[in-house]
């Protein structure tokens, strides 16, 4: 009998030579759309300051439709509110959307992303609204302080609170529990921190699982993939070096590799962790941190489901259905995940 390998991968899902012809044409285009358009930091270049400048005119051109991405649609169903944070006199904005059925199963901590830079609970309505329609939950999309007008950890810290406050008033406030929590690139790491947060603060509570898409795990130096990624494909090394330029000024790499900044860094040994459904397209750069923390959580005996797409770029989830396979595959795959630890 030959000898096999405790770990498996499927080498199909990372082979360039079998994209299909449809991906292809819509990385081509993304490639060109993104050389065509400023980047955040490019706005106003040089200090923090400037940065700060850069990256609040770049949020307002955005969200005018003026930069490479269109402009966020808004539904009439979104509804705005404010819970309260850890800090007298300031509140915490939300954006919540409930299921078309009028039935929903429990509450769903969403959290943004935009390299902890850009974007807001208000720039994702149509995937919000798909998530509590196919979800049946209530999606609570979390608006939690950006950088580099508020850095580390003054986001994570909103996070933080939004899970504790639903833990104590999710039911009374929205007729469920909190079950679930998740996002997108910086919203994944987000929410993987909110989850090992919670573990060592509200230890009787338990997510049903965790929806971790394409996140950024390691924030000290980056993982391989980030430096051989040679396609400037929605994100690349220079942009996502900004990014944490802004959330993590003045910081060395070690500083930068503390658990409650790098969950990769986590000491998870004995731990019961959430079920997980990481999910990654194999053309982005943050494609070994998916592979690379997945594994790790299946190292130590918990659940992860680890999902790569063939040729598909960073955000592909954030796409409407039918632009290439791959969003519909990803949602599909994310529903069944969710309907699954639900029972249903």
């Amino acid at each position: 009998m030959p000898l096999t390998s405790d770990v498996t991968v499927d080498a199909a899902k990372f082979d360039r030579s079998t994209v299909d012809e449809k991906t292809k044409a819509f990385n081509d285009k993304l490639i060109k759309i993104w050389a065509d358009g400023p980047r955040w930091y490019e706005v106003c270049r040089h200090t923090t300051y400037l940065l700060e400048v850069g990256a609040a005119e770049y949020r307002k051109l955005r969200w005018e439709g003026k930069t490479p991405l269109p402009k966020p649609i808004v539904l009439p169903e979104g509804v705005n509110g404010t819970i309260p944070s850890r800090d007298p006199g300031r509140d915490i904005p939300y954006r919540v959307f409930t299921p078309s059925s009028g039935e929903s199963r429990g509450i769903h901590l969403h959290i943004h992303g935009g390299g902890w830079v850009l974007q807001s609970e208000h720039y994702q309505d149509p995937y919000l609204k798909y998530q509590a329609d196919h979800f049946n939950l209530t999606v609570f999309s979390v608006g939690y302080r950006l950088a580099p007008e508020d850095p580390w950890p003054a986001g994570a810290h909103d996070c933080y609170d939004a899970a504790e406050w639903l833990i104590k008033n999710g039911k009374e406030k929205f007729g469920g529990e909190l079950m679930f929590t998740g996002g997108e690139s910086a919203g994944g790491h987000l929410a993987c921190l909110v989850a090992l947060h919670l573990l060592e603060k509200v230890p009787e509570f338990q997510f049903k699982g965790l929806l971790l898409h394409f996140g950024c795990f390691d924030l000290s130096g980056f993982l391989p993939q980030v430096v051989h990624h040679e396609l400037s494909l929605v994100i690349d090394y220079d942009i996502m070096a900004k990014y944490i330029e802004a959330l993590l000024p003045n910081t060395t790499i070690e500083q930068r590799r503390d658990p409650s900044v790098s969950p990769f860094f986590a000491d998870i040994r004995g731990k019961k962790l959430p079920p997980a459904i990481f999910t990654c397209g194999s053309e982005d750069p943050l494609l070994d941190d998916t592979l690379f923390m997945g594994a790790k959580w299946l190292a130590w005996g918990n659940e992860a489901i680890v999902k790569v797409y063939n040729g598909a770029p960073h955000g592909f989830l954030m796409f409407p259905p039918g632009t290439i396979d791959s969003v519909d595959a990803g949602l599909g795959d994310t529903v069944q995940f969710v309907k699954e630890k639900l029972g249903v």
